[in-house]
């Protein structure tokens, strides 16, 4: 069924801080493309979106400034929303989560579950603070994670290994807020029981198998596991109050008041309808079954959009169910994880100040590499390259080219095109069928896929001008030249309808010079866009080209962002309890040669080694996976504990244990000797 309207939302981001590459490339930009796309095929379409208000790390954030947790999200909220609009993405409205209506919407869902007697009231055992006389929600503890020995990690989750984890898994779990070790105490919250909505969600899930892989994967990987009832209350004092007696300090879990967002903020749309319209009209959006709701988000809120809120609607039964949730890998960063808490990120606010008027750039360079299928990477001089090799050698070369010539041969006006040769002909057949074979693209949220055909057409114009030299013709062959010009300037005006989703800005920019108004979609791959004798305006650079220095400095500041990382973060371990030497001496360490290096299959970590200990040849299995490619360490001479009693790791008998030593980042290192060590010999 052809959908009548479409409601898209992106991803509520949390207002406590500034936006950054991650997040656009996750989500906020793939969306902005979707929406300008549809927008130009002429779809009734909503592009909704607004600040997350009240997550814990709100309240953190708000202690670690010393200021209210409302003095943080006003803060951020005109941040992300300052940013948003000048990056181009363009929301019908940006709401927030603290307002009024949504309260008042956020509230009455939980009570329409609640009269329904959807919930379950469940007394469990919570970590509490006695110091600090309040429980602990998941981010307000850490500890060691279990899995991989951070001692870093936080009660919902590390950020070193990446897995979820539960509060009572930390090891030696400690209040962020008084430091102190804390108690279980008993509490009473409000559960969804996911459980037994299992059936309904699964059922829902398989009849979308259209998905993409990772999100569809994921779903089924929590459905395998089974669903588990999940507490839709906190013990905390920030956020939706809870609507019900007996619930005092307590507020509506996070995760079931966000999402609840994407309502609220239609309903604030609505309340100062646009012309024709008027305040009921939310309801189309939301409760009409001729209405598509598409959810674009980043891979960490999958279980959320894709299981929880979807249960929710189910359980409310008078909303639609999202349609689709095209969700994104991650970005990196110069081949690192971008982390706020590090300050590993490139900062959309600073990137606007650095680079003036190339928001389209930074758009161009964040959808080439658009994380789609897998986590991808971002560094500085990719994204110089790309301006400087494409941006301005392919699609800006072209375009100036064709309108300095239409101005310097016609006085900027369009020549007729009196007869087209065959590779004429073959050149407009291929040209009107890019509209397609974009649109084939991002009907599948395949952004990269399409960006590609856009930078295919600049250079289909840019080589059929360079092929044909008219301005080597233009004395003795003014008919072929004509022509020659009159193809390039369609090009010119497809460009300029068919990039706008992707590279607004510019697009905007080549209207004005082309005297183009009035295209959509539906008019790209004609050769008639420009008529014989249309006026175009005075032209000027798409694009210049970005010097080394520019990136130099973005690079440096990096550099110097995780030295100072390193330096606040410095951790000397105390030592360890006295032991004498004749336990010291029970060790046999020995110099050993890495023979062979391999990965274990289906893990991340781990890498089976066979090493020359001088006295024999072994099997290691040893978790530096993700520090060394086999490939890079074979030969390598490292230190071994030959006498470790052997275990079995993945199947895998491992006779031995490889020396690392570990830095304050948690980098892994040889243990090496400076010179060349024979096989066997010993480490006293």
């Amino acid at each position: 069924m052809t959908p009548k309207r479409h409601l898209i939302t992106a991803a509520l981001p949390y207002a406590n801080g500034p936006l950054h590459i991650g997040h656009l490339a996750g989500c906020y930009l793939p969306a902005d493309i979707y929406v300008r796309y549809l927008r130009s095929k002429g779809e009734d379409v909503l592009f909704i979106c607004g600040s997350d208000e009240h997550g814990v790390p709100i309240t953190i954030k708000a202690k670690k400034e010393g200021i209210t947790p409302q003095q943080v999200v006003d803060k951020y909220h005109k941040m992300m929303g300052d940013s948003f609009r000048e990056f181009g993405v363009s929301f019908d409205i940006y709401s927030r989560t603290s307002n009024k209506t949504h309260h008042e919407t956020a509230s009455g869902f939980f009570l329409n579950l609640y009269n329904k007697g959807v919930f379950s009231e469940e007394v469990t055992e919570q970590y509490f603070d006695v110091k600090a006389n309040q429980f602990l929600a998941d981010r307000y503890i850490t500890g060691t994670c279990p899995k991989c020995g951070n001692d870093k990690a936080y009660g919902d989750q590390c950020e070193k290994c990446g897995s979820t984890l539960n509060a009572t898994d930390l090891i030696n779990p400690h209040s962020t807020l008084s430091g102190e070790k804390p108690v279980m105490k008993e509490t009473k919250n409000w559960f969804l029981p996911l459980d037994k909505m299992q059936p309904d969600i699964e059922a829902y899930i398989d009849s979308h198998k259209d998905w993409k892989t990772n999100v569809y994967g994921q779903c089924k990987s929590w459905l395998t596991q089974g669903l588990q009832p999940r507490a839709m209350t906190r013990d905390l004092d920030w956020g939706v109050k809870v609507p019900v007696k007996g619930a005092e300090g307590k507020v509506l879990y996070v995760w079931f008041d966000a999402p609840i967002g994407y309502i609220s903020a239609t309903k604030e749309y609505f309340e100062n309808p646009p012309a024709g319209r008027k305040k009921e009209d939310w309801e189309l959006y939301w409760k009409n079954k001729e209405s598509r709701l598409i959810h674009f988000i980043g891979k960490d809120n999958i279980v959320f959009h894709c299981i929880i809120f979807p249960a929710m609607l189910m359980a409310h039964g008078e909303y639609i169910l999202p349609d689709n949730v095209p969700a994104n890998e991650f970005l990196n960063l110069e081949g690192d994880k971008i982390s706020t808490s590090r300050n590993w990120a490139v900062w959309l606010h600073e990137y606007l100040l650095a680079f003036k008027e190339k928001q389209d750039v930074l758009r161009y360079t964040l959808c080439a590499n658009a994380p789609e299928t897998k986590d991808n990477d971002f560094t500085w001089k990719d994204f110089q390259a790309k301006n400087n090799n494409e941006l301005v050698a392919i699609l800006g070369n072209f375009i100036n080219r064709t309108l300095v010539l239409t101005h310097k041969y016609y006085e900027g006006k369009i020549p007729l095109a009196d007869e087209y040769t065959k590779s004429d002909i073959l050149l407009l057949e291929e040209i009107s069928k890019f509209p397609g074979k974009i649109a084939a693209s991002l009907d599948a949220f395949r952004f990269r896929e399409a960006l590609a055909e856009l930078m295919n057409l600049a250079r289909a114009g840019n080589k059929y001008l360079a092929d044909n030299e008219p301005w080597k013709i233009a004395a003795t062959d003014e008919k072929r030249v004509r022509t020659i010009m009159n193809i390039s300037l369609q090009i010119s005006a497809n460009l300029a309808v068919l990039m706008e989703p992707f590279l607004p800005f510019t697009s905007v920019k080549l209207s004005e010079m082309l005297n183009l108004t009035g295209f959509r979609w539906s008019h790209a791959g004609r050769s008639d866009l420009l008529a014989p004798g249309h006026k175009i305006n005075v032209a000027s650079l798409l694009f210049d080209k970005i010097e080394d220095p520019a990136i130099e400095e973005q690079i440096l500041k990096l550099q110097e962002s995780k030295k100072m990382n390193a330096e606040e973060n410095k951790v000397t371990l105390p030592s360890k309890p006295e032991t004498s030497f004749e336990d010291f001496s029970k060790m046999d360490i020995r110099v050993g040669t890495i023979l062979e290096a391999e990965r274990v299959p289906k893990t991340d970590k781990l890498l089976k080694l066979k090493i020359d200990t001088g006295l024999d040849q072994r099997t290691v299995v040893s978790g530096i996976a993700g520090y060394y490619k086999p490939e890079e360490i074979i030969g390598k001479q490292v230190s071994i504990l030959i006498n470790l009693a052997p275990r079995k790791i993945k199947g895998i008998e491992s006779k031995g244990m490889i020396l690392m030593a570990e830095n304050t980042d948690g980098s892994l290192s040889f243990v090496s000797p400076a010179s060349v060590i024979t096989n066997g010999g010993s480490i006293k």
